[in-house]
This record gives C-alpha cells, sequence and structure tokens, in this order.
C-alpha cells in the first residue's frame, strides 16, 4: 500500500466518524459505531470500511443498513471537505475484532484468575494491573 493511499485511508476514517457522529440523524445508528479502520483500492474509486458497533447483533444489523443507506450522503459530504478528484464508493463491513480481542482477554485474566486461587492468593477484578511482577515494580 502506498503512503499516499495510507494518508487517504486515515482521512477518510477521520473526516467519516465526524459525519457518522455529527451530521446523521437515523434512528438505526443509535449505538456506538466506531470506523476501526478504511481499505482503499490503489485508484481511490473503491474504500472498504471496517465499522465496530457496540450492542447485539441486531444492533450491529440495524446500524450496516443505516450506515449503507447513508452512503450516498456519506460521500457527498466527504466530497465538499476533501481535497480528492474522485471520493471513493463506500462499503461499510462490520469489524468484530474487538470482540474477538475482549473475549481473549476475558479468557487470559480467568486462567490468571484460576492461577492465583491455586497459589491461594486473592483473584483481581481489574484487567490492567499486572500480576505477579518479578522486577518490584508497579
Amino acid at each position: 500500500m502506498s503512503r499516499r493511499t495510507q494518508r487517504v485511508n486515515e482521512l477518510l476514517r477521520q473526516e467519516m466518524s465526524r459525519v457518522i457522529q455529527v451530521e446523521l440523524r437515523d434512528p438505526r445508528l443509535h449505538s456506538l459505531i466506531s470506523i476501526t479502520y478504511v481499505d482503499t483500492s490503489e485508484d481511490l474509486r473503491y474504500a472498504k470500511v471496517h465499522v465496530s458497533v457496540l450492542g447485539d447483533t441486531s444492533q450491529k444489523d440495524e446500524a450496516l443498513h443505516g450506515l449503507d443507506s447513508a452512503a450516498g450522503y456519506i460521500r457527498k459530504e466527504l466530497g465538499v471537505v476533501l481535497p480528492l478528484r474522485y471520493i471513493p464508493s463506500l462499503t461499510f463491513v462490520l469489524d468484530e475484532s474487538l470482540e474477538r480481542g475482549e473475549a481473549i482477554q476475558r479468557a487470559i485474566n480467568s486462567v490468571v484468575d484460576d492461577e492465583a486461587l491455586s497459589l491461594g492468593k486473592e483473584p483481581t477484578d481489574d484487567p490492567s494491573s499486572s500480576h505477579d511482577r518479578q522486577d518490584g515494580q508497579s
């Protein structure tokens, strides 16, 4: 991926986030929606927009349908603010990497807590705390 494509991807991500949060009034988009990344074709004509939606499966489906419906409006708004010759055609896809990462973190915490219980220690509720650091630092 070229440096220009990377810059355009980031610019698109930032501006689409702003448009979705500030300008769209679709009731299907009431969930927390984050654009995790944008993957633009080399000719900058097509963009696959990866979104993360907080909620259950039906809320995620509603949000994707709402974004698909608003794609034309989002493109129009991007055309106003971005200095690009062509505004890419937008395709929204659900990015579940955040949920997978959270599930992995829960599994790790469970193993650590089980190990702590087997050693007679109190399990921790704070996932950011460090466990059994050897260097004495916290």
